[in-house]
Formats: structure tokens, sequence, C-alpha cells
């Protein structure tokens, strides 16, 4: 391994020669006679440089000076500096500490002082560096393993997502379309003072994006017979048809807790989502009838985004409305199917959403 290497910066080259004498066997040292030439050194040099002796009294630049100069960069402060005074310079001790010289030696010099410290100083930028480069492998291999918890939820998503598909295809770009919706409304509200608590945080808001395909996941459940019926559903149709949202909330909370999942995961918006995107502001939906703020925020972002895409969209048992037909629909249904402060901000926005319509048909 190579050695340590050391700035000696002194105007007396008796100094140099001293402290050269004291320091060479186990360190390689350069000099310089200036705070100039010290700073040039630095410019050049800073990256193989692992500790300074600085003189305080120097004609020009002071040693002070000098670290003046050093605390300007801040790749530069990391060298730790010690100060070599006078025996009656110990105001100069003190102001040097106070500007970050991390020890000070005075003169006339001792070998034995001058290699405890020294060697001191060096063994704690060694840890310093030591337990920088372990937090950098740490913050690694946290940001890998992140990676691959998102990674395999995105596959798990996908996977229930392209079950639902092969029931229904219709849903497809449905999909897309209410992701986007989803996450436009959560933005545009994520400040307003009724949501900020749920939504002023980004993580949040992607994980809504990317558990809302898991919205409809229970119709895997529902009979062809119901789920693909061409026409208008019977009363008992439309009851086994409502439990779509309990087949799927219930399937991601089972296994949710086979797995261990921790609360407030991605996995706890999936839940809140199947069960609840079809329950209405009123109290009249389905399944638990919740009424009002007891419906998760996920959900009435879902609600807003599922009826917006059903109304745009053409089905076998319908034509698509046009965009400003389904906008007045939607007008009917604030405080009664949604929430109306979030029910607003999407009317006052109205144009992202068709333009995402648009793009996704």
């Amino acid at each position: 391994m190579s050695k340590p290497s050391i700035l000696i910066v002194d105007d007396e080259p008796i100094n140099i020669r001293l402290l050269s004498e004291i320091l060479k066997q186990d360190y390689d040292l350069r000099a310089s006679t200036s705070g100039n030439q010290a700073i040039a050194q630095l410019e050049e040099h800073h990256e193989s440089i692992d500790l300074i002796l600085l003189d305080v009294n120097m004609p020009e630049m002071s040693g002070s000076e000098v670290l003046d100069r050093i605390n300007e960069h801040p790749a530069w402060t990391e060298i730790p500096v010690i100060f070599v005074t006078a025996m009656d310079q110990e105001g100069d001790e003190a102001e040097g500490l106070l500007r970050g010289a991390v020890d000070y030696i005075t003169k006339p010099i001792s070998a034995a002082i001058v290699k405890a410290r020294v060697q001191t100083q060096l063994t704690l930028r060694q840890a310093k560096k030591d337990l920088a480069a372990q937090n950098k492998l740490l913050e690694k291999k946290v940001q890998e393993r992140t990676e691959e918890i998102r990674y395999t939820q995105e596959v798990i998503i996908s996977a229930l997502t392209n079950l639902a598909l092969t029931r229904d295809k219709e849903t497809g770009n449905h999909i897309i379309r209410t992701q986007h919706y989803v996450k436009i409304l959560a933005q545009l509200i994520r400040h307003f003072p009724e949501y900020v608590n749920e939504l002023d945080d980004d993580t949040a808001i992607d994980s809504i994006f990317r558990t809302a395909p898991l919205h409809d996941v229970g119709k895997v459940g529902i009979p062809d017979c119901v789920l693909l019926k061409p026409g208008k559903l019977t009363a008992d149709e439309w009851e086994i048809m409502k439990t779509h949202s309990t087949l799927g909330g219930d399937a991601l909370k089972n296994s949710g807790e086979l797995s261990g999942a921790r609360e407030n995961s991605f996995l706890t918006y999936a839940q809140e989502i199947a069960y609840s995107h079809h329950e209405k502001w009123d109290g009249s939906g389905y399944p638990e009838k919740l009424v009002g703020k007891d419906i998760p925020v996920s959900a009435r972002l879902m609600a807003i985004a599922d009826v917006y895409d059903a109304l745009m969209s053409r089905r076998c048992y319908k034509d698509a409305f046009p965009h400003s037909k389904v906008i007045e629909i939607m007008k009917e249904g604030k405080g009664q199917h949604f929430d109306p402060v979030m029910l607003q901000a999407f009317l006052d926005n109205e144009h992202l959403f068709y333009e995402i319509a648009e793009k996704y048909q």
C-alpha cells in the first residue's frame, strides 16, 4: 500500500527540513514555502493529499488565510489541517481551531508529539473514508433491493392485470387511461388541505398510480354469462357483478397477510382501490356503503377516473358519449357519487383528462 501523503507549508526551509526528517520514513511528503504555493499544490494534487501541516505566521498569506481558502472548496475541507505555531501564538491556535483546523503543534517541535498528532488525525481520516465507503455500499444495496422490490411488484401487478384482461378484452386501454387519470388528479389536489396528509408524498402517488390497474382484478371471479353478457344485466346478475370489488379486495388482502406485507405499503392502496372504487360520497355505493371521508382517498380518485372513462368509452351495451356530455353527467354526481372538492379539481382541468382519453384511445 502507498504511504499517506502530507503537505508541509512553512516559509522557513529549516522548519520544513525538520518536519521532513521526522516524517519521511512513514509518509510521502510535499512542501510549500508560501500560502500561494500551498493553494497551487492543492489545486493540482488535493485528491492525493491526506493531511496538511500549516504554519500560522507566514508573509503574504498567513496560515489562517490559507485555511479560509481551503474552506472555499468542499473537496479540500476533507483534508485535516494541523496548525504549527510558536509558543506565544495561543490566539492563533484558537482562531485556527474555530476556522476548521483539527489540531495544533507548538514550536519548538517535538518529534514524538508530531508523530503522535499526525498519526491520530490520519487514523481518523481513514476511519471517515472507511465509513463513507461503507455507507455508499449500504446505499447501493438498499437501492438495489428497492429496485428489486419495485420490479417484483410490477411483475405481480402485470400478471394480475393480464389475468383480468383474459376475461374482458375491453378493459385493456381502460386500465392505462384510468392509471393516468388517477395520477394527474392526485397531482392536482396533493396540496389541498383535505388531501395533504395522504398525497403530499411522491411515493404515495406513485403507489396509487402503479396499483390502479388492479381496481377490477376481482372480475376474474365473475362468471362469463354475467361478465361477458352483451346486454343489460338483470337485478340478480347485477348483484353478482357487484361482488367483483369484494373478490378483488379480499384476494389482495389475503395475499398481503400471507406475505407479511407491512402497513401503508403499495398493497394497501391496491386493497383500498379494489374494495372501494364503487363507493359513493353519499353512501349509496358498494360493497360497504361508506360515506364521505370514510372512503379512502385512493378509491375516491379511482371512482372519478373509472366513471369518466366508462362514459367516454364504447361498450357492447352502449355507445361512447361525447366529452361535453360526459362532463355534464359528472357534474350531476358532485357531492353524491363523487368527493365534491376532488370533482371540482377534475372539472377545472377537464382538458387534461380529455387529452389522456385521446392519447390512449
